[in-house]
């Protein structure tokens, strides 16, 4: 982490759709952050304002702000939003032209390449710096097509899947992952989306930038390398959106092509409806049914961990325990008591379900 940089959030860094600059601010991260830029939370702690742990990690208004307060001109100006459908808003994009008017180079994760916005590459080229398109798709001819080969691996895949898009599937993951290894297990992720390469996970692949005929071919590739170069004793994929999302159906591919038999659950008790299909009124269905979903697809869910967005703290651990009653299984908050029970619960099916 030689490099510095500031993150964008451009007035969403209190939402979930700065999900990206969320998991930069926890870490971790291929570079030094050094900022945040979002003029609705100026002057604030983006850790305090993330979690109440304070990071030294300053928020700021703009980048002229941010550079004129750290002295120095930041190496990356990293887009930290995923906005719905990958689009570059007018403001975020005034602001990466002021950031390579200043001579950083450019990092997203959006499905509007900023390399191919003439203006925007122009500048950055004009002052020796780069552009990094995480969702920038591999030529067809590197893609590796599905052979199966996966199946036969004997590494056991747990799935963090969720009922819906950003609902924190990516940072639970990690923290099984590190309490894997607190335990002395050797523990890897798969990352499958553009905060994951960001944060420098060194496995995975970005599952919504890659051809669907190529998806599953992919993710047995990353699984496949993961496994032959570092050896774990578990391994965890990052799953994406939801079984059922009508925008974006996805995360079956993990236990169907990716061998995955156990799952973590991820689920918002205070999200009634899919993230940007509020309007339309469609509604995520109940936790049992995923369930149940998830075990016809082949797979058994170990544990339900929660996201207390929307809720006081009486009222998430209410869902909680309410869940964790009608479900049979360990329900937990992870970012307020970690996942220790839920990797028990893991640790438990994993053994149960390999041969």
């Amino acid at each position: 982490m030689t490099e510095t940089a500031i993150v964008l959030a451009d007035g969403m860094f209190r939402t979930s759709n700065a999900k990206t600059a969320h998991g930069l601010v926890r870490g971790p991260s291929r570079w030094r952050v050094v900022g945040v830029i979002d003029a609705s939370c100026a002057g604030e702690d983006a850790g305090e304002l993330l979690d109440g742990r304070r990071r030294g990690i300053p928020v700021h208004a703009s980048i002229g702000r941010t550079i004129e307060a750290l002295g120095v001109r930041p190496d990356w100006c990293v887009v930290g939003v995923a906005t719905h459908g990958g689009i570059l808003p007018e403001g975020l994009r005034a602001h990466l032209l002021e950031a390579a008017r200043a001579g950083m180079s450019l990092a997203s994760g959006l499905h509007r390449l900023l390399a191919d916005d003439p203006e925007i590459a122009r500048i950055v080229a004009s002052r020796g710096a780069r552009i990094v398109d995480v969702r920038r798709p591999r030529p067809v001819s590197e893609l590796r097509f599905w052979t199966g080969e996966v199946l036969a691996l004997p590494v056991p895949r747990v799935a963090v899947l969720g009922t819906d898009c950003a609902l924190g599937k990516r940072t639970t993951c990690q923290m099984l992952v590190a309490a894997c290894r607190e335990r002395g297990l050797s523990a890897e992720m798969v990352y499958t989306g553009q905060t994951g390469w960001m944060q420098g996970v060194r496995h995975g692949f970005v599952l919504d930038a890659t051809p669907n005929d190529f998806v599953a071919g992919e993710l047995e590739r990353a699984i496949l390398a993961c496994a032959r170069e570092e050896k774990p004793d578990i391994l965890f994929l990052e799953g994406q959106s939801g079984l059922r999302n009508p925008s974006g159906p996805c995360g079956s591919e993990l236990i169907l092509s990716g061998g995955a038999r156990t799952v973590v659950l991820q689920h918002a008790p205070a999200r009634r409806f899919y993230d940007g299909a509020e309007k339309l009124g469609c509604a995520i269905p109940p936790v049992a049914e995923e369930i149940e979903l998830v075990r016809v697809l082949g797979a058994r869910v170990a544990a339900v961990t929660l996201n207390a967005e929307g809720l006081s703290g009486p009222e998430a651990e209410a869902s909680r325990a309410d869940l964790e009653a009608q479900l049979a299984l360990p329900v937990v908050l992870p970012l307020r008591d970690g996942v220790g029970r839920a990797l028990d619960a893991v640790l438990a099916t994993v053994k149960g379900t390999r041969p």
